[in-house]
Formats: C-alpha cells, sequence, structure tokens
C-alpha cells in the first residue's frame, strides 16, 4: 500500500500511448476505491479509464485483436489462475504490465501473486514508507478503529488510508499471528 503501484501503472500506460500503442487496462471489479468502478484511481489521485472484470478469463475474452498492451491493476483481488491468463496474453506477443500486492496485510503471499511473480520476465518491487520509523514499508498493516486487525480477520477488504497504512516488517503488527499479542 502507497508504494505508488497504480501511479506506476497509470505512468507507465500513458507512455505507451504515446507511443501510439492500442491498449487496454483492466482492473478486478472487487476494487470500487474512490467510487471509481471503471477507473484505476492512485492514493494521489491520478486516474485513468479501466475495464472493470469479475475474473481473469474476463480478461481474454475482451481484449481486442488490435491490442498490443495490456494493463492489470490490483491483481492480488483476482482468482490464482491469473498467471494462465497473463500466459496466455504473452504467449500471444502482448506486452503485459500487472501490479498487485505481493503480501496481504498478514504478511504472507497475497492470491495469484507468488504464481504472477514467478512467471514475470521483470519485476519492479516497489517500497512506501513506514508511517511509524520511516523505514522502507513492504507490508501493509490493516487497521479497524485505529488497531492492528487480528489474523483472523478476513484477508479482502477494500480500503485506503483510513483502513490501511505502510509499515516496515518491524513496526507490523498481526495480533493472532504465531500466538503472537498486540502491542
Amino acid at each position: 500500500m502507497f508504494a505508488g503501484k497504480s501511479e506506476e501503472v497509470i505512468r507507465r500506460v500513458r507512455r505507451a500511448l504515446l507511443a501510439k500503442l492500442k491498449v487496454q487496462v483492466f482492473k478486478p471489479s472487487l476494487d470500487t476505491r474512490y467510487a471509481a468502478i471503471e477507473k484505476i484511481v492512485s492514493h494521489n489521485g491520478l486516474r485513468l479509464d479501466a475495464v472493470p472484470v469479475q475474473n481473469a478469463r474476463d480478461i481474454l475474452k475482451l481484449v481486442k485483436p488490435d491490442t498490443e498492451l495490456v494493463a492489470i491493476d490490483e491483481a492480488e483481488l483476482f482468482p490464482n489462475d491469473l498467471y494462465k491468463v497473463l500466459n496466455e496474453l504473452a504467449d500471444k506477443g502482448l506486452r503485459v504490465i500487472v501490479a498487485g500486492l505481493d503480501m496481504d496485510f498478514r504478511g504472507e503471499p497475497f492470491g495469484p501473486m507468488p504464481n504472477v511473480l514467478a512467471i514475470a520476465e521483470k519485476v519492479d518491487k516497489l517500497t512506501a514508507i513506514c508511517v511509524k520509523c520511516g523505514m522502507p514499508a513492504t507490508r501493509s498493516q490493516r487497521l479497524i478503529n485505529g488497531k492492528a486487525a487480528p489474523y483472523d480477520t478476513p484477508v479482502i477488504h477494500i480500503g485506503g488510508k483510513r483502513s490501511y497504512e505502510a509499515r516496515c516488517r518491524h513496526c507490523h503488527q498481526v495480533p493472532g499471528k504465531n500466538g503472537k499479542k498486540a502491542k
């Protein structure tokens, strides 16, 4: 969270459009942040039109024959078979850009992302800044009423600055994980 993943997707898509490439952008229909159903929206307010889809297979049905680049945001919200769709797109010669969280709020691999990372030709791992200590943050701290969410909280929860904070490994807390209690 707050590392600039959506912002980077938007930047790369805009560059591709400047290069006159045929681009299609997709996002999971679960992502309704900022009341932008048909847009990717970064935390700093950048917006880009996107097609919301229920599942990864829908992307294959919607990609037009002349498309050269497919961009997908919030990939962690797709089912685990996303990597198969990405492989199909890449095997057809399309350039594919994917952004998503590699870990959930528990600090564990998130949904399809381990497989997506495994098949990627190139991976750029962006980090945020820990709101507690200022070190590089690689984790998303889910908050409930200002406190660390317990381990048994559902993994999927769409939210922004009120629900999540960027944290480093040291400052990240998950009460109930490995029998630990909140500090």
